[in-house]
């Protein structure tokens, strides 16, 4: 079964980290065979507290995703990511 990264993030606060996480998530994206399949557009939230941005990424496995999420690459753009936005990011399995 599939897995996917599901992202909740906030506004952007820092233009300049957002470029470089870009950076370094495509490398790490490009490796794992990612595949972003949902948040460059609208997000109308039903329940729950409001998250301007959302994303949905795609991978072949659960294991995939994870050791995407945990492949030091990754890892290094965390910081990056934190200066970024707020934001949560689970792991999920699916079809």
């Amino acid at each position: 079964m599939a897995g996917y990264w599901i992202v909740k993030a906030g506004p952007v606060r820092d233009t300049e980290a957002q470029k470089a996480y870009g950076e370094l998530f495509r490398r790490v994206a490009d490796r794992y065979g990612a595949e972003v399949i949902a948040g460059r557009g609208r997000v109308d939230t039903r329940e729950g507290p409001e998250s301007p941005r959302h994303f949905i990424v795609r991978f072949d496995s659960f294991e995939t995703a994870q050791a995407a999420y945990d492949d030091p690459d990754y890892q290094a753009a965390l910081p990056i990511a934190a200066r970024m936005s707020d934001r949560e990011l689970s792991i999920v399995e699916g079809n």
